[in-house]
């Protein structure tokens, strides 16, 4: 039997007219996506929103990121960022939890930690249209959007539900993860939606000593990047803090800033928000 959401509003009208929840103040829309799942996405896209809460904070734009979780089987995004509880109902809309200075939504929120999500396509589709349209998410400069592995109904209603100013994906460096990022990056530019980057996730490890060990081989990120024709936009290296943080609620963008690895999340945060910026300002 299906697991119905904890009062979840029914969708409503187009993206840009929901009732309560309307997209019209959210200036850019950013999906995280991998194609393959075990790159380490979800970590990924948390540190990014809080990095560019950090980067939006400097410049006086004090909670202006949102950060959708659209893995409806298996939300991981509460626990890595630390947001925990039910979120209030106003009217017709959902109102998203707050950490870190960042908005989140995720199904991780409706259900039980126990009760596993059982569902078909259709009510997939429903329920990130939902997510959209009747998430009450204020005025925001960036809502980035966190897929699940693959090419299909998430991905599929998430670019009919909402206009969106371009995707990012994530990948190891080896070939097997490589191979499906470039599918999935593939299937946003099917649909019209502009490839903003790669970004290489656990590019090596550090060993005590400071030698660095490619544990998944070398330059995969790179390559891909210029198979399509995009920029690679930063490679993260594989740091323990960075699972720690995960596990604990508070990413290492904010346990530990001046990890040099933090610097390569607020980097590539940077990098993502000039570009947009350059886009609107020469459109």
């Amino acid at each position: 039997m299906a697991v119905q959401p904890v009062r979840t509003p029914a969708a409503s009208g187009p993206a840009t007219g929901g009732t309560g929840g309307s997209t019209k103040a959210i200036r850019f829309a950013v999906a995280i996506a991998s194609g393959k799942g075990g790159v380490g996405k979800s970590t990924f896209a948390v540190n990014l929103a809080c990095a560019m809460s950090q980067v939006l904070s400097a410049q006086g734009r004090v909670g202006k990121v949102g950060l959708l979780d659209c893995d409806i089987y298996g939300p991981s995004v509460p626990l890595m960022i630390g947001a925990h509880g039910r979120p209030e109902v106003e009217g017709e809309s959902l109102i998203p939890l707050e950490a870190h200075g960042v908005k989140v939504m995720s199904m991780g929120f409706l259900v039980d930690d126990n009760t596993p999500v059982v569902w078909r396509g259709p009510m997939i589709m429903k329920t990130i249209q939902q997510f959209v349209q009747n998430v009450k998410w204020g005025e925001l400069d960036i809502l980035l959007i966190d897929l699940p592995p693959g090419t299909g109904d998430a991905q599929l209603s998430l670019v009919q539900t909402l206009p969106l100013d371009g995707a990012v994906i994530v990948t190891t460096p080896q070939p097997a993860a490589t191979q499906v990022a470039r599918k999935g990056a593939l299937m946003f530019q099917k649909v019209n939606v502009p490839l903003l980057g790669i970004a290489e996730n656990m590019s090596w490890f550090l060993d005590p000593s400071g030698e660095k060990h490619a544990l998944f081989g070398e330059g995969g990120g790179a390559r891909t990047a210029e198979s399509l024709g995009t920029v690679l936009l930063g490679q993260v290296p594989l740091v323990p803090e960075i699972r720690a943080g995960g596990d604990t609620g508070v990413p290492l963008v904010v346990s530990s800033a001046q990890n040099p690895a933090s610097e390569v999340f607020r980097n590539i945060a940077e990098t993502i928000l000039h570009t947009l910026q350059k886009k609107t300002s020469t459109s």
